[in-house]
């Protein structure tokens, strides 16, 4: 994911921020950042860079900052920040439409059924343990950490990314049913 272009969209962000939401974000980070660096932050580009600094937030990393997003009620801006780490915005690196309905699909089914042994299926889907002690520390749920490796998996892919490609991987990993809950799902109109 490119730095400018990430950094680009928290520009962007910044900019539609009126000052009442800006206060209200520093309201919400105040338990981290402390008052005296509060005082000093005039704009959302320097709250966003405090959120570097503190680890929060990064190309790779938006949670946190779409959850304030979405406290402040700018529901807009979290979905634009994350549809760009989905990579969806800004990337022209996408599989085809049918092939991301298919992969959204197998997603979903994988996530909703997949469990303890998500950190098997990223191994084999060809992903770091750093990568994946980075999406286990982001979060505790275990369908919302597939739903997490499964994003990275498919942003590391671009538009190689297949459906048939996670089928294959929960096979090797003998997670058969899954596998054919996929298939079928992806089979049925």
């Amino acid at each position: 994911m490119s730095s400018l272009k990430f950094n680009k969209l928290l520009l962007d962000i910044s900019n539609q921020l009126t000052q009442d939401q800006l206060d209200k974000m520093k309201f919400l980070v105040k338990d981290m950042v402390g008052k005296r660096e509060l005082e000093k932050i005039t704009s959302g580009t320097q709250l966003f860079q405090v959120l570097t600094e503190r680890r929060q937030l990064g190309g790779d990393q938006t949670q946190y900052l779409s959850k304030l997003l979405q406290d402040i009620n700018r529901t807009d801006l979290s979905d634009k920040l994350d549809s760009f780490e989905n990579g969806s915005a800004f990337c022209d690196d996408q599989p085809d439409p049918s092939e991301r309905a298919k992969l959204d699909t197998a997603t979903d089914v994988i996530a909703e059924n997949l469990g303890k042994p998500w950190r098997r299926l990223g191994r084999k889907l060809g992903l770091t343990d750093v990568k994946l002690e980075s999406v286990s520390t982001r979060h505790t749920d275990l369908e919302e950490t597939a739903r997490e490796m499964l994003k990275e998996w498919r942003k590391s892919r671009g538009a190689e990314a297949r459906a048939s490609d996670l089928v294959e991987a929960l096979r090797r990993c003998d997670l058969n049913l899954t596998a054919d809950k996929v298939v079928d799902k992806l089979s049925t109109p």
